[in-house]
């Protein structure tokens, strides 16, 4: 650099030139080039890295195809035909009957009068209606009701049309409110499209939101014909759209989900089709054999702390582990694209088979559900942080000189042409331009390193690893951070989750607070097991030793992993087996 300036800097044969003078460093370049030199950057941003990327579907733990109680046989696994054959051979089992005593909704058809726990009867059809009975506590509720496995599982078969199933994922017992039971037909159509449930009764797919405002129709995979037909007539300099290249403005309901979810929909679809077929006895919906054929289909976005789904199209889908959408549509899930992880419902899916007396009866259990849906998006009732925006093809020079001198955002807000500057205007949804163009909005890494390395030692040397080589990072502070702020709670959590936790019946799937005196179960009298295991405890302790030492942690920190693993030697190491002599005490 002092060469290219003409500056003399040693005694190495260049002709003489200015010498470095001035209050800094930059001060001196500027004066010996004869211009004003400044820093490439007056103000630096540190970034942390938010969740790994995510888009799969979601299952329950264990998945579940049925939302249909099957009793608490641990041998049967909550599998419908392995429930069957439990219950036949059961001691109590009635002339070799399938019949098992479950808390289900006390149901009564309205023309025939008969009590069943169905939404609707089997022999005339009607829907029937929910009534409570008193219970032994003198309160109302669902009632124990006895229910023939086989024969239900038989007459659903018969109502499709379609084989047994050889394997049905179901409940052990119902959790809701009034015990409402699921059709069993529906659980059968979503083992032959290979589709699992959520508690509510819909099929989620989940992905990492990503906010975006332009897309090209090639990168999207698209045709400008179809791109047309979704109403994107226009680019986004208004110039009509001839060309695949062509730059356009996404409308704010509108996204673009990763090619994963659009081959999982074309499933769901598969499955809305056969239950509105074979079930309700109407035309198919969606006829969608490839992920194209959902193009144009709305959907619900849904966050999993609330209870409000946003009403979406897709127009396209993206090679990626995530779903691009609007800003204004994150804000609408009440996320502020930080990383979080919403979830996309096929909207005939959650109009049919959603239903709020499927949901958890306890603290929380209306939660991520489909409670309410928002079909219009109003920017101004969504949250303010997606106002922040800023609609400029380019920044003003303003701005540079004011970041230079560290001043107040506000002071150029008028310059900036921000969205909270639109809201009641047409131009609250349009005209929003960028500042900088990539060549394909798929292009970069599909997967972090947090995900491909597979166990938490890998994780943790390829952290400290890039710490080391990061100037700006104090690579020991990083380790003392994960192990204060990480492993160590985590350890200690679940220490004392494990001595405090309850026991399990292996059997017949009860649950004690406390270990019963006879050491058995005392419903079926058959062994008893752990709910939490010693490897969940001691997870993350050979690593949290091999950090202390390898980067030379403090005192104090290294002292709290000794005692923390003294108290899991305390707990699960028998004292008795480990032979002392006398000597060992001096």
């Amino acid at each position: 650099m002092l060469d290219c300036l003409g500056i003399c800097h040693g005694k190495d044969g260049l002709s003489p030139g200015p010498e470095l003078e001035g209050e800094d460093v930059l001060a001196a370049i500027s004066k010996a080039a004869g211009y004003e030199v400044r820093a490439r950057a007056m103000t630096r941003i540190g970034t942390r890295m938010a969740r790994p990327e995510k888009a799969k579907e979601r299952d329950m733990s264990p998945k579940v195809f049925s939302l249909f109680p099957v009793g608490k046989d641990a041998e049967a696994g909550r599998e419908f035909v392995s429930a069957i054959a439990a219950a036949k051979s059961s001691p109590g089992s009635r002339s070799g009957k399938a019949i098992i005593r479950t808390e289900v909704a006390n149901r009564v058809c309205p023309e025939c009068q008969r009590v069943t726990f169905r939404n609707w009867c089997r022999e005339c059809g009607k829907h029937t209606y929910y009534v409570p009975v008193t219970n032994s506590f003198g309160g109302k509720g669902p009632a124990e009701i006895d229910i023939d496995l086989e024969a239900e599982f038989k007459a659903a078969c018969e109502q499709l049309g379609e084989r047994p199933p050889v394997e049905l994922k179901s409940l052990d017992a119902l959790i809701s409110r009034t015990k409402t039971t699921e059709a069993v037909e529906k659980g059968i159509l979503r083992r032959k499209n290979n589709v699992s449930t959520f508690k509510d009764g819909t099929i989620r797919f989940d992905m990492t939101d990503i906010p975006i405002t332009h897309f090209r129709p090639r990168e999207i995979g698209i045709s400008v014909e179809k791109a047309i037909e979704l109403g994107y007539t226009h680019d986004w300099n208004g110039e009509p759209l001839r060309d695949p290249e062509q730059l356009c403005e996404l409308k704010v309901q509108d996204i673009i989900p990763s090619t994963d979810c659009g081959d999982y929909m074309v499933k769901v679809a598969s499955f809305v089709d056969d239950e509105l077929e074979k079930l309700y006895r109407l035309p198919r919906f969606y006829n969608a054999t490839r992920r194209e054929d959902l193009i144009g289909q709305v959907t619900f976005g849904l966050a999993p702390h609330t209870s409000g789904c946003i009403l979406c199209r897709i127009i396209g889908y993206a090679d990626l582990r995530g779903c691009y959408g609007h800003p204004f549509f994150h804000a609408a899930k009440r996320r502020n694209c930080d990383g979080d992880e919403d979830c996309v419902i096929l909207a005939m899916d959650g109009l049919l088979n959603f239903s709020r007396t499927f949901l958890p009866d306890r603290r929380g259990g209306l939660m991520d559900a489909p409670l309410v849906l928002t079909t219009r998006l109003d920017p101004n009732e969504i949250d303010k942080e997606a106002h922040n925006v800023d609609c400029l093809r380019e920044y003003p020079l303003e701005l540079y000189h004011a970041a230079m001198e560290m001043r107040d955002p506000k002071e150029i807000e008028k310059s900036m042409d921000l969205i909270a500057g639109r809201i009641g205007t047409p131009d609250q949804y349009e005209h929003i331009g960028f500042t900088h163009d990539t060549a394909d909005i798929s292009y970069g890494p599909k997967y972090s390193a947090y995900t491909t390395l597979e166990t938490m030692t890998d994780k943790m040397d390829a952290q400290l690893s890039l710490g080391k080589k990061i100037r700006a990072v104090d690579e020991i502070d990083v380790a003392r951070r994960v192990l204060n702020k990480h492993f160590l709670p985590d350890m200690i959590g679940n220490l004392r989750s494990f001595s405090t936790q309850m026991v399990r019946c292996t059997k017949c799937g009860e649950k004690y607070r406390r270990m019963p005196l006879k050491g058995k179960c005392t419903a079926c009298g058959n062994e008893l097991t752990l709910t939490v295991h010693e490897a969940s405890v001691k997870k993350y302790l050979e690593v949290s030793k091999a950090i202390g030492e390898k980067y030379g942690l403090d005192t104090y920190t290294r002292e709290r992993i000794d005692i923390l693993e003294m108290s899991m030697d305390s707990v699960f190491n028998n004292d008795k087996v480990k032979k002392c002599k006398l000597s060992d005490f001096f």
